[in-house]
């Protein structure tokens, strides 16, 4: 019998979504209060997962899923370094 290794789920805060936990971009709010685009997924804090698309990350503003998630005001620079991440990085 093969033993298969677990692979960790989350849920995506916009769309509700539960995927593969590579597949979406960690927030995390840490102790002090800081928001950022984890890129290890380590970083202790209270995080929050979205899927690397633009047009979920505008969702995410307009509706103010990630303010929630994170139980915090989100500064639109915030918005902006996700965009950016998803340009750079997911493409």
């Amino acid at each position: 019998m093969k033993n298969y290794k677990k692979i960790p789920m989350r849920k995506c805060v916009v769309s509700h979504e539960i995927l593969p936990k590579k597949e979406l971009i960690r927030i995390i709010k840490n102790k002090d209060g800081k928001i950022f685009v984890d890129h290890s997924n380590k970083a202790n804090g209270k995080g929050a997962y979205i899927q690397p698309k633009i047009a979920l990350v505008n969702e995410a503003k307009k509706t103010k899923a990630l303010e929630k998630a994170l139980q915090t005001k989100i500064s639109d620079e915030i918005y902006q370094a996700i965009i950016s991440e998803i340009e750079n990085y997911w493409d």
